[in-house]
């Protein structure tokens, strides 16, 4: 490497090392306010306990929530029940499901060489939501002073509520194994007269970050139409549109025409769904966005997001008419716990709803990820493999299986190479004929059996398993936690400690996998006819990945580092063979630079 590549690529450490504290005194971000931190709107206050701080609450600007979801003045009844999995929380302000507590998975994984930040509590779903799942919104007609009567029963909860039209409202929660709660609604009319209800919208719940070292960039909401599924996330309520051009977002998303199957809010490792009896599909899904507590200062050191939001999904349903006497009964399963393949397949195929698309493991690269988290785990059981190791193994069978085709790669560029002074040869021949050149140098490659698009084929083909490895890390629970040498969480970046005054975390991993890469790019030769100028630019290019990859979670960064060290050993390898001289094929004879002849 000479001396101005060593410049560029140090000016590049430097300017990426630097960029987050030079935009931060460009343009600094607006203070917190004071006394806003770990605070609580009005709405959620009525309907969920802070369980994030234990700061008292502080009132802020409400929320954009549409309703009161029950008189607060009324004082709010609880109903916990308990299995080996999780702890639930059923409220009287709506008669729902208002928070589900996982036993298994803590709220926050330890890192070294990091401060004790984490605490004991575990993982939650809705938290700081507005209502609670199944709480029926829309009107006095349907929804009343919102307050339910508890009744506890034998492994659930039965929450019940008389209007004054008539109409009673009857709910069952019933706690099941595999993260389920069963749910029965029904809504009889009690009166002696027609009872016309408006359109009722059932609240499915809220999709929050798991805790402060969460970017919310897996937050979201998913619905299924019975044959695809949809992601509601931030970039559909972004203020940024084409080239980061200002836009304003919508207020809500709505989707469906009678063919909800199901609606789930989730983030990065957890998800809470709602789903219907596949008879009677919900008419629409309508997500919006929902306001979270501003992170205290030390929450920021993690936090490269200043302002958190949630995502609320409502389920609507149409308007109907009940004769007096008349009851409609709903039946709905509540799936709350983590994003684990196995067990959401198990439920889909139960209930014959694809629910395990939660996973993101759609379209063609599906595939691979499952093929991949099946792999992984099967290495992790049955031979006891720590996660870790079981990426490398799977990457050196990946290397294997591919490696008859890199091999022949390696080998014709080696070819090309050797080739290159008649290929410079033939160039200058035909300069001033592009069109005769181009033909001429296929003929060249054609006589001595060389394909010129070799290089780029093991890549294209390895790219499908490098996309299912991202798409199946990015939502593998089975990784959240899982250390390897000095990386204490695989699904997480391998944050060694904060850089003090720019804020920046130290990811050692990543900058592994850039040296590696660069390092295979040295020994990589550049294609014939490139020109240096591009060449040189090929080179570098790797720092692009390293760019996007180094806060992405260890996991990849590991198996792409494996992946480039495999390359490097493969490539000197073959390298230092011998490799005969490429002669000329029996149709025609080897172009050379210069021709003697004899007398």
């Amino acid at each position: 490497m000479d001396r101005k590549s060593i410049i560029i690529l140090i000016l590049c450490f430097v300017a990426f090392f630097s960029w987050q504290w030079l935009v931060n005194k460009i343009y600094p971000p607006r203070p917190l306010p004071p006394g806003s931190t770990n605070t609580l709107a009005a709405e959620f206050t009525a309907t969920n306990r802070n369980t994030q701080s234990n700061a008292p609450a502080q009132i802020e600007t409400p929320s954009p929530a549409r309703q009161v979801v029950a008189n607060t003045s009324i004082p709010e009844e609880l109903v916990e029940v308990t299995n080996v999995n999780a702890h639930y929380t059923f409220s009287s302000y709506g008669g729902g499901l208002k928070l589900v507590e996982l036993l298994h998975y803590p709220e926050t994984v330890s890192r070294q060489r990091e401060p004790k930040t984490q605490t004991i509590r575990v993982a939650t779903l809705n938290t700081f939501t507005p209502a609670p799942t199944l709480a029926i919104l829309d009107g006095s007609e349907i929804q009343g002073d919102g307050v339910f009567k508890l009744t506890p029963t034998t492994n659930g909860v039965h929450a019940e509520k008389e209007l004054t039209n008539g109409l009673s409202l009857m709910k069952d929660f019933e706690v099941s194994t595999n993260y389920l709660v069963l749910a029965t609604v029904r809504l009889e009319n009690r009166s002696d007269k027609p009872l016309v209800l408006p359109a009722q919208s059932w609240f499915t719940g809220t999709a929050t970050p798991m805790s402060a070292r969460d970017d919310g960039s897996a937050v979201g909401v998913m619905w299924y139409n019975g044959s695809k599924a949809q992601d509601i996330s931030a970039s559909y309520f972004s203020t940024r549109g084409f080239a980061c051009m200002p836009r304003v977002p919508p207020p809500e998303f709505r989707g469906g025409q009678s063919n909800v199957v199901w609606a789930a809010v989730h983030n990065q490792f957890f998800a809470l769904a709602v789903m219907p009896q596949l008879q009677e599909p919900a008419d629409q899904v309508v997500v919006r966005t929902n306001p979270l507590p501003k992170p205290n200062e030390d929450e920021l050191t993690y936090r490269s997001v200043r302002e958190p939001v949630g995502y609320t999904a409502e389920l609507l349903y149409p308007p109907l008419t009940l004769a007096p006497h008349q009851a409609v009964q709903r039946q709905i399963v509540i799936f709350a716990g983590p994003k684990e393949y196995r067990t959401l397949a198990t439920i889909a195929a139960a209930f014959n709803n694809n629910v395990d698309s939660i996973m993101g493991y759609g379209g063609f690269f599906g595939f691979f990820s499952k093929a991949l988290l099946l792999g992984m785990n099967a290495l992790h059981q049955w031979i006891r493999l720590p996660y870790g190791w079981a990426i490398i193994v799977i990457t050196v069978f990946i290397k294997v299986v591919f490696w008859p085709l890199t091999q022949a790669s390696t080998r014709s560029a080696k070819r090309m190479q050797m080739l290159q002074p008649q290929i410079k040869t033939l160039q200058e021949k035909y300069k001033d004929d592009p069109v005769k050149a181009q033909r001429k140098m296929m003929e060249f490659w054609k006589e001595h059996k060389i394909n010129p698009m070799s290089g780029c084929l093991p890549t294209l083909i390895q790219m499908p398993v490098f996309f299912g490895f991202f798409f199946m890390i990015r939502s593998a629970i089975e990784l959240r936690g899982a250390s390897f040498l000095w990386v204490a969480d695989l699904s997480s970046p391998d944050t060694l400690f904060i850089i003090p005054g720019i804020n920046f975390p130290l990811n050692l991993l990543p900058l592994v996998m850039g040296a590696t890469m660069l390092w295979q790019a040295h020994l990589t030769p550049p294609s014939p006819g490139m020109d240096p100028a591009q060449a040189k630019l090929m080179r570098y290019m790797p720092l692009m990945f390293l760019v996007f990859l180094y806060n992405y979670s260890a996991g990849l960064t590991l198996y792409w580092t494996v992946q480039n060290l495999l390359s490097i050993v493969q490539t000197k390898l073959i390298r230092t063979r011998p490799e005969s001289s490429p002669g000329p094929s029996a149709k025609g004879p080897v172009l050379t630079p210069q021709v003697k002849k004899r007398k």
